[in-house]
């Protein structure tokens, strides 16, 4: 075994010397190497200040700052870019969510997820203006085919009446709605409504429905046409009542029933606008037959006129 006097501590004389001489040096132990690597090993001076620290501190906060972006102003495309940042399989997912309505499933919740998008209302609406007027178009094609007396001339103005028709309803529409929200959560403090943005998004996806429906049109049986219009009604205000609904009914039980109604009449009024606008045929031209001309009978016999005699 190991004598006594080799296992005691032994003061390293050097070592003390050179502390005493320079008493602000930091040291470091055995321990600071086995410091695991991600941790800072921080190094106390006599003054009992964490340099080392600070500096990391300030690095850091220097990082943050150089990765954080500025946001962009409302003015420039780039503010609007973010809102169209969206993949195929979340417009699908959304227009799907807008087919399918179900009591007590949000789109904004559950679909939208706090990121509302323009680019599938914009291209919603343009489809939908743009089928209105080539549909409508159609219909008299067809109408002129079955009866030659209606008279038929390119209409294009019609398009011009679907596109300020559809992209007004689709941005004033959710507008108005937005700034009444606003206005009764001031008056009723429960109330959370929808962000601009994300009722824009929530009308123009629930327009797609029509596009179909549109298309259906062009069947010339009145009463399949008026079942097809009522079934995209029936589902397209459905998705909105299910939307609004968690919002509207903290709402007063008059002030909620009012709006509800508003956004159903509101709504069936644009779908049947469309219907009379754009798919009723133009009358029928009567045109005045041509005179016929008289035969008489050919019992009846004309006499000659015996020639009269000349005077001398």
């Amino acid at each position: 075994m190991a004598a006594a006097d080799e296992l005691a501590f032994h003061e390293f004389e050097e070592a003390t010397n050179l502390l005493a001489e320079t008493p602000d040096v930091a040291t470091t132990s055995i321990s600071d190497q086995l410091t695991p690597k991600g941790h800072v090993a921080v190094a106390v001076g006599s003054g009992g200040t964490y340099g080392a620290e600070d500096e990391v501190e300030e690095s850091d906060k220097t990082a943050l700052l150089q990765e954080e972006k500025q946001q962009p102003g409302f003015w420039t495309f780039s503010y609007y870019q973010s809102f169209f940042d969206v993949d195929t399989l979340q417009v699908l997912d959304r227009i799907k969510g807008s087919l399918l309505p179900r009591p007590g499933h949000s789109f904004v919740r559950h679909h939208l997820r706090n990121r509302p998008d323009l680019y599938g209302p914009f291209w919603i609406c343009a489809t939908l203006a743009f089928v209105l007027a080539i549909t409508g178009n159609l219909t008299i094609v067809l109408a002129q085919r079955r009866d030659p007396s209606i008279h038929y001339g390119p209409q294009f103005h019609k398009v011009t009446v679907a596109g300020i028709t559809i992209y007004c309803y689709a941005w004033l529409v959710p507008l108005a709605l937005w700034a009444f929200l606003q206005w009764r959560k001031g008056v009723r403090e429960r109330m959370g409504p929808y962000t601009f943005l994300e009722t824009v998004c929530v009308y123009g996806y629930s327009l797609f429905i029509f596009i179909p429906t549109v298309v259906l049109w062009l069947i010339p049986v009145p009463w399949l046409q008026w079942l097809f219009g009522a079934l995209a009604l029936a589902l397209s205000t459905a998705g909105l009542v299910f939307t609004l609904w968690p919002i509207v009914r903290e709402d007063t039980r008059l002030v909620a029933s009012l709006l509800l109604s508003a956004v159903i009449l509101l709504h069936a009024l644009l779908a049947m606008g469309c219907k009379f606008y754009f798919f009723q045929p133009l009358p029928s031209e009567h045109v005045a037959p041509p005179p016929q001309a008289t035969s008489l009978p050919p019992t009846i016999l004309l006499t000659p006129t015996p020639p009269r005699p000349m005077a001398t």
